[in-house]
């Protein structure tokens, strides 16, 4: 059974946007990630179809395809 969401250490990860767990929870807890506008502590948010996570200047839109992989589509 495939999950509809994604952790946000994953998709942070999956977007290439940190290289490791290590390095994605550092940043999380740093405050300079945000979800759909508002600062996240938490590595394991889930994050749905269409939340925004922004961070760096740069945000994705988490869009889950068929199969609930999640893509990412930088805006």
């Amino acid at each position: 059974m495939s999950a509809d969401f994604i952790k946000l250490d994953q998709f942070l990860k999956v977007t290439n946007t940190v290289q490791s767990g290590g390095e994605a929870k550092l940043l999380i807890r740093s405050g300079e990630v945000t979800v759909n506008g508002v600062m996240e502590l938490r590595r394991g948010r889930k994050l749905y179809d269409r939340d925004v996570v922004a961070l760096e200047g740069v945000s994705f839109t988490v869009e889950m395809a068929a199969g609930n992989e999640p893509e990412s589509e930088p805006t």
